[in-house]
């Protein structure tokens, strides 16, 4: 039986993520979109205003996968929450156990810390994934779509532009 174990990412670990992040970018179909760099992950983990945590999962003391997640807050909880933005297991360690005990690991960071959920996404393609999640307990939001605001509309509602407000009332029948 092989020996899984999950801990905190040191700084060491920042080039093994960032590789992790592109093998995770190529699965989801979405290498096209990566722009990171060790020193933006850095930053991130590691800097004076870190943003996010990671921990790596090991098979036998060989790294295999990785979760990256931060803090969110529901205010209805009126609490803390746990979202997991990524979860990636290579595919030679698939079904040994490393995906689940990276959830168990989470799942207890939540419990420890006294908050009220561990949220994350899933391409709507990812069948592997959603089973998986499922299995473990795992409820999908079907109810609820998610927006994203990027580039260049970040950018101009930012700035105030009153255009895209107008732009986006105009689309709606």
């Amino acid at each position: 039986m092989p020996q899984i174990r999950i801990r905190p990412a040191t700084s060491d670990d920042v080039p093994l993520i960032v590789t992790f992040i592109h093998e995770l970018a190529i699965y989801e179909k979405l290498a096209h979109l990566v722009v990171t760099s060790e020193a933006n992950m850095h930053a991130a983990l590691f800097g004076e205003r870190a943003v996010a945590e990671a921990v790596i999962a090991s098979v036998d003391d060989e790294a295999v996968g990785y979760a990256l997640f931060f803090p969110n807050f529901s205010t209805f909880l009126g609490k803390p929450g746990l979202y997991l933005e990524d979860l990636y297991v290579r595919p030679a360690a698939r079904g040994v156990g490393a995906g689940r005990k990276l959830l168990e690991h989470l799942a207890g960071i939540v419990v420890e810390r006294g908050w009220g959920r561990l949220e994350w996404s899933v391409l709507d393609w990812n069948e592997p994934s959603i089973g998986f999640y499922k299995k473990v307990g795992a409820k999908a939001m079907d109810e609820w779509t998610i927006f994203r605001l990027t580039g260049e509309g970040l950018s101009k509602l930012a700035l105030g532009d009153s255009k895209v407000g107008r732009l986006a009332d105009s689309k709606i029948p």
